[in-house]
């Protein structure tokens, strides 16, 4: 065998544990600073909880919904092909166009920002009767268009952050942004009640923009040669016709959203809308930490490294892997203990919430594996496909809320969760199969189906008693945590791969 055939065949081992420890080291940064801002975020919600009840709690999500919907319209995709066009110029070491991308991300930005807040400004007055029912709202509505702007704005500062794949940055600026917002936020509501809503709504992208500008600037720039209008032309067409079919993706998706919460509030009122808005941002909040190091730090790589086949299908499949596992027993804990988390975040008037969360934490499992076949899409540059499938999920989404919240209620919010991923995971498996011949690896297949079993025995056992529920939930949930250790035991660095190969040695001893 040749020398260059023998490192063919020895390299996909040693690929795989960089892969592994690459995820691993991004995925814990990203995760802990996510971990803080989760415990920021539920503080903050704890207290619009306290303070203004359910029906103020679901006011703030249909302000923090509109805010997002308009956002992905306004931003017209400019975080995600951003971010898509800078790891791809990292990749290639082609500094001259990495400097293009950044200047035509940077005007395209501003643009787009003034723009958004200047439309939602003037057609405030329908946009209030629209979201909200109330022509007197409009001013409150003419204020989240600054939350718009910011957003659009920190969103570009992000996607160069992110392309760059400046990992630690980003996890200094969540946890900074979280705190500040909350500070602000807190501070809004103690002191104005239920007039607070509006600061408490735009402190988030207020903090994340002003902290954002200073992590920006300490980047300096790739090449400092006469940018060609020419070139910057070019790079505006390719962020439009990209961003063009996400932005119709991601604002399908946010309006499902909001369609989904005004369904509820129109059928059965604020007070089941303030219930509903309690599980989603639990739910959405707790597995943060896996999601965004995907956004963070699997997306780009996988951009940088698309032109490979071989490498995106074993790169997604490690992420998928490490993924489910470090996902495992925070799904099981919160199936568990959901009834307790709920009363504990928020308050005993929240008594429907729990049995909410948990339907959806059964979508959430599927969620998690199927977010990098969607970031596979995504890389390629596909934005047809992805636009059609994001759309096709949502739109089950929103008609199992419609005719479920008439058949079995409130409950169908969550179910209508688990049906949308039903949906999604087969469905971007195929994409992925076509695109790259992509093909689960056995070891994912066993440990997702594991893990689905545990969820549902979890599920049943806390509908029969909560106390029942939270037993085997916490059994379950430990046993995943210790194989989820054994697991990335290998991928560890330093101090604490040296600790568990003692542990090991003297166990075998």
């Amino acid at each position: 065998m040749s020398d260059a055939a023998s490192e063919r065949v020895s390299s996909p081992p040693l690929a795989a544990a960089n892969s592994r420890g690459n995820i691993l080291r991004a995925t814990s940064m990203i995760g802990g600073a996510s971990m803080v801002s989760l415990l920021v975020g539920l503080s903050r919600m704890k207290v619009a909880a306290l303070v203004l009840g359910p029906v103020g709690v679901g006011l703030i999500g249909l302000f923090q919904n509109f805010m997002q919907t308009a956002t992905a319209v306004a931003s017209l995709g400019l975080g995600t092909t951003g971010t898509r066009q800078i790891a791809e110029a990292t990749g290639k070491n082609d500094e001259a166009r990495l400097e293009v991308a950044r200047v035509a991300l940077f005007w395209g930005s501003l643009f787009l920002a003034l723009a958004g807040a200047i439309v939602i400004w003037v057609f405030r007055l329908p946009l209030a009767q629209l979201v909200v029912g109330r022509t007197d709202q409009a001013s409150t509505i003419g204020w989240l268009g600054l939350g718009v702007a910011l957003s659009v704005a920190a969103g570009a500062q992000t996607a160069l952050l992110t392309g760059l794949r400046r990992v630690r940055a980003l996890a200094t600026l969540t946890v900074g942004a979280a705190t500040v917002s909350a500070a602000i936020g807190v501070t809004a509501l103690l002191v104005a009640g239920p007039a607070g809503i509006v600061p408490f709504v735009i402190a988030a992208p207020v903090a994340s923009f002003v902290l954002g500008i200073a992590y920006v600037r300490r980047i300096p720039h790739a090449a400092r040669a006469r940018i060609d209008r020419g070139a910057l032309r070019r790079e505006w067409c390719v962020l439009a016709t990209l961003g063009l079919a996400f932005t119709v993706a991601g604002a399908a998706t946010t309006a499902g959203q909001l369609a989904a919460r005004t369904l509820i509030q129109h059928e059965m009122g604020p007070f089941a809308l303030g219930q509903f808005q309690a599980a989603w941002l639990i739910s959405i909040t707790y597995i943060n930490f896996v999601l965004q190091a995907m956004t963070t730090d699997f997306y780009p790589r996988l951009s940088a490294v698309f032109d490979d086949k071989q490498e995106v299908n074993r790169v997604v499949n490690d992420q998928a892997e490490i993924a489910l596992m470090l996902a495992a027993p925070i799904l099981l804990g919160m199936m568990a203990l959901a009834p307790w988390v709920t009363y504990l975040l928020y308050s005993n008037a929240f008594a429907a919430t729990p049995v909410i969360l948990q339907w959806q934490i059964l979508g959430d499992a599927l969620k998690i594996a199927s977010w990098p076949l969607g970031y596979l899409i995504l890389a390629s540059g596909d934005g047809r496909t992805f636009m059609m499938v994001e759309i096709a999920a949502i739109a089950v989404f929103i008609l199992v809320i419609r005719f479920g919240l008439r058949m079995v209620g409130l409950e169908a919010t969550g179910i209508a969760v688990l049906a949308m991923y039903l949906f999604y995971l087969p469905l971007v498996y195929m994409v992925a199969r076509h695109k790259t011949g992509f093909q689960w690896q056995r070891g994912v297949v066993i440990k997702a189906a594991v893990l689905a079993a545990a969820l549902v025995t979890t599920f049943f056992a806390a509908g029969r008693s909560p106390m029942l529920g939270a037993i085997v939930g916490m059994v379950l949930a430990t046993a995943f945590g210790v194989a989820a250790v054994r697991l990335i035991g290998d991928a560890l660095p330093g101090a604490v791969n040296r600790l568990i190969a003692i542990f090991r040695s003297r166990k075998a001893s």
